[in-house]
């Protein structure tokens, strides 16, 4: 579902103009969803290099994904690395996303013996004010504090930005990057690339803004705790509008379910309440979040006045959206083929609205590539890049970087045989 909110006054266009992204949050599932959107975006926008835009905003799941395209990282490279096409090199291996947090258990169990003994020496000094009671309330202390370890996270993050030619510092981006977290002691929201918070390691600042609580521990930076930047809002996207952009491209892949839209077995009667505990959880939290976003897309259109937002979500009868477990890794090939194809087809049923809106910007829509209804994030990937090292990475990188300066077309100055994907389509990117 596309939902475009054009800018009340329009400031003097600029000759280039400036864009961004904002990506929201959603576990596993919802990154693996907007992943597909990007690699439509990536292949339907034609003018726009989706990792050469102004300022990345990431929430979540939504940071691994911000921080990898502001990397350099195309939706095409993500993919073959999400999706287990990568040759050689760095592998996504879901299971070490899922590793039992057992220094946590640890650290927690190491505690039982020193709660017991507090309780019992309270029970012989003060024997009428002690409650039996009192001592499952101290064990509360016990429980860990998430299920699994991300640390993985981390370390899987900063290996690929390693490997793809650039690196783990904010400093170090030719453009902005801000990973959003929230401190877990206060409350408050931490915008990581921001001065004063750069010089925190990318892939630790994503970390701490995936600790999603009850399922990874919160993250130690600097003494102080953060945890999932989706607490406090959706999408945060007015941090990439404080930036001065004229558009906002933005991403959010949990939207509530209408049953009485959906359509297949999985939406049943109409009744969510048939399905059990974990949908009506789940439509609870899609509520909450939705209606956040709501209340912050009036906001910005008081706010920010001469920025337009283009906002991509999964439509309200997307049952297969909604009844796909959010913390599932094994559907994440079809789920980013499902959302590659919904995405494809919302720019391509309501063109006649976008079509103006990202014009504003000097962005086209490739109408050969919205008419091929058989397309597939598979298909599109096309032949298998070669395997590359470190340094063949990095000086790869390095030679896009000096053609974009002196606005060379693609690979006028790439060494043969070092290409590290398929070469750009002609006119398709803006040298930023």
């Amino acid at each position: 579902m596309l939902v475009i909110q054009r800018a009340p006054r329009r400031s003097k266009a600029r000759k280039q103009p400036r864009v961004g992204i904002a990506i929201a949050g959603g576990g596993p599932i919802g990154g693996m969803y907007e992943l597909g959107t990007l690699r439509a975006l990536d292949e339907a926008l034609d003018g726009v290099d989706l990792t050469r835009l102004d300022v990345y905003v990431g929430v979540s799941s939504g940071a691994i994904l911000a921080s990898s395209l502001a990397n350099g990282i195309g939706p095409e490279s993500m993919c073959r690395i999400f999706l287990g096409f990568e040759p050689g090199g760095v592998r996504f291996r879901p299971e070490t996303f899922l590793r039992p947090a057992l220094r946590e258990y640890a650290r927690r169990v190491a505690t039982v013996p020193r709660i017991v003994w507090s309780w019992m020496y309270d029970l012989a000094t003060r024997p009428l004010e002690t409650e039996w009671m009192e001592l499952i309330g101290r064990l509360g202390a016990v429980v860990p504090n998430g299920i699994f370890d991300n640390d993985a996270v981390g370390n899987f993050l900063r290996e690929v930005f390693e490997m793809h030619g650039r690196g783990n510092d904010f400093r170090r981006l030719d453009r902005k990057l801000y990973v959003i977290a929230v401190e877990l002691d206060t409350g408050a929201v931490v915008r990581f690339g921001a001065s004063g918070r750069d010089h925190v390691p990318i892939s630790r600042a994503v970390q701490a803004s995936a600790a999603l609580p009850g399922l990874y521990p919160p993250v130690e930076i600097d003494g102080t705790h953060f945890v999932d930047g989706a607490l406090r809002r959706t999408l945060h996207a007015s941090v990439a509008m404080d930036e001065d952009v004229d558009l906002v491209l933005a991403l959010n892949p949990l939207v509530p379910f209408d049953a009485s839209l959906g359509v297949g077995a999985r939406a049943g009667n109409g009744k969510l309440v048939d399905a059990g505990l974990p949908t009506v959880l789940s439509q609870t939290f899609r509520t909450i979040l939705k209606s956040r976003m709501q209340v912050g897309l009036e906001k910005y259109r008081t706010q920010y006045p001469n920025t337009d937002l283009v906002l991509f979500e999964p439509n309200a009868d997307d049952a297969e959206m909604f009844f796909t477990n959010i913390f599932s890794y094994h559907s994440r090939t079809q789920l980013t083929e499902h959302a590659y194809r919904a995405t494809l087809d919302d720019l391509r049923n309501r063109r006649d609205e976008i079509g103006p809106v990202l014009a504003r910007h000097g962005i086209g829509l490739r109408d050969e590539i919205l008419e091929d209804r058989n397309r597939t994030v598979a298909t599109s990937l096309g032949e298998q890049p070669p395997r590359m090292t470190r340094p063949t990475a990095q000086l790869r990188r390095a030679l896009d970087d000096l053609e974009h300066l002196l606005g060379l077309p693609s690979g006028t100055t790439e060494p043969h045989g070092l290409a590290l994907a398929a070469p750009a389509r002609a006119g398709s990117r803006r040298a930023r």
